[in-house]
């Protein structure tokens, strides 16, 4: 047991798949995902959002293959590309075959318009005969005709039934590199559908509350949808679907996973809200501060409290803390304990010295442990042989 047994979370069991380099499932880390909104065929665009994508974290994108020119261009995105790409598959499975000939690493299909069984069994001796893997995308306001009909409307029953009809697909043509998805708009249909599936297999399952609005509702709706299911140890790879640049996708669904701990990346700045006791404006410093240490990936905390009501508290908890005083004069705490006072003028330039100082010693133990452990295992394996 943790010393803080209420932080705990305890991952539903998965087996475990790959996309491209990138695990799914089993005890690899949660992994973050967005998807390009640019034209697919248009290869250059696409490329540098892609890139854009991958520097804020991305573990894989996702692109839209709707045509012939789209997947003529996957092949020059995909080598071009740091993370692996899922090929986004619709309505003609034709285009399924030549994304997976063109190198992407996942193939996602929606079930409710593939089209008939022999066509989706085509896409799958695609994806084993170059090394995909594969994601069943169902989604709510695309259900199969005759689930419909049986169910009446998009239900949570219906959607695991589609998901567990093309997975039994799938098992018939031995094969078992796909995770699953079973998204919907309205967050309480797709919360219910998730535990449903999670109950019903053990494949890794794909996150997501589709169509979730622009970004201060859509990050609400996935945090609320999204949020839960990973607190109850379901799901193993995450989309925050907003009508924004992918790029916000990204810092949302770190900020999900972060606020769990269930990732770390990046700088988490804990701040107040401000109010009538602040000795700094707190939410200009804190837009800056978030603007000038996006580049630090190290994962690390620092506080910044307008008033001494809650800051020396919350900078015991921090990396770098930072608490408004009287008279225009600030406390700095590093690693918990007072360092120094700072005077208004110089917060911003030397907080953001401060941190990356910080990062960098945090980075140098990282490392450190990480060559000290491969060596570990080095020298075991060396043995073993």
């Amino acid at each position: 047991m943790s010393i803080r047994p209420y932080r705990d979370i305890y991952r539903r069991k998965s087996r475990q798949i790959m996309v491209g380099n990138v695990p799914v499932g089993g005890d690899a880390p949660i992994t973050v995902q967005t998807m390009t909104n640019t034209l697919t065929s248009d290869a250059k665009a696409t490329i540098e959002q892609v890139l854009a994508c991958a520097e804020a974290g991305a573990d894989i994108v996702r692109v839209s293959c709707p045509d012939e020119d789209s997947t003529r261009a996957l092949k020059e995105i995909v080598k071009e590309s740091p993370v692996p790409i899922v090929a986004d598959i619709h309505f003609h499975y034709r285009r399924g075959i030549e994304a997976a000939e063109a190198g992407a690493a996942c193939l996602r299909i929606n079930p409710g318009n593939i089209g008939k069984e022999e066509k989706v069994k085509e896409v799958v001796a695609a994806a084993r005969d170059h090394g995909c893997s594969m994601r069943i995308g169902v989604n709510a306001g695309s259900l199969e005709k005759h689930l419909l009909e049986k169910y009446g409307e998009p239900n949570p029953d219906a959607m695991v039934e589609s998901a567990l009809e093309h997975m039994r697909i799938l098992q018939d043509q031995d094969f078992h590199e796909f995770k699953i998805s079973v998204k919907a708009s309205d967050v309480f249909l797709a919360v219910a559908a998730y535990h449903g599936l999670a109950e019903a297999c053990d494949y890794p399952l794909h996150l997501g509350i589709t169509e979730a609005g622009g970004t201060r509702a859509g990050s609400v709706k996935s945090s609320i949808g999204m949020g839960g299911l990973l607190w109850a140890g379901i799901g193993d790879t995450i989309r925050v679907s907003l009508s924004a640049d992918p790029v916000e996708e990204v810092k949302v669904g770190y900020d999900i996973l972060k606020t769990l701990g269930l990732r770390h990346r990046g700088v988490n700045v804990i701040s107040c809200p401000s109010c009538a006791r602040q000795q700094f404006n707190v939410i200009e410093t804190v837009g800056m501060l978030e603007e000038r240490l996006a580049h630090i990936t190290t994962p690390m905390t620092l506080s910044v409290i307008g008033c001494v009501v809650n800051g020396p508290g919350e900078a015991r908890e921090t990396d770098i803390g930072f608490t408004g005083g009287g008279k225009g004069t600030h406390q700095v705490y590093i690693d918990g304990s007072q360092a120094h006072r700072l005077k208004d003028q110089k917060i911003v330039d030397h907080l953001v010295e401060l941190v990356e100082e910080k990062a960098e010693e945090i980075q140098a133990e990282i490392d450190a442990e990480k060559a000290a452990l491969d060596s570990k295992n080095s020298t075991a394996t060396s043995a073993a042989e």
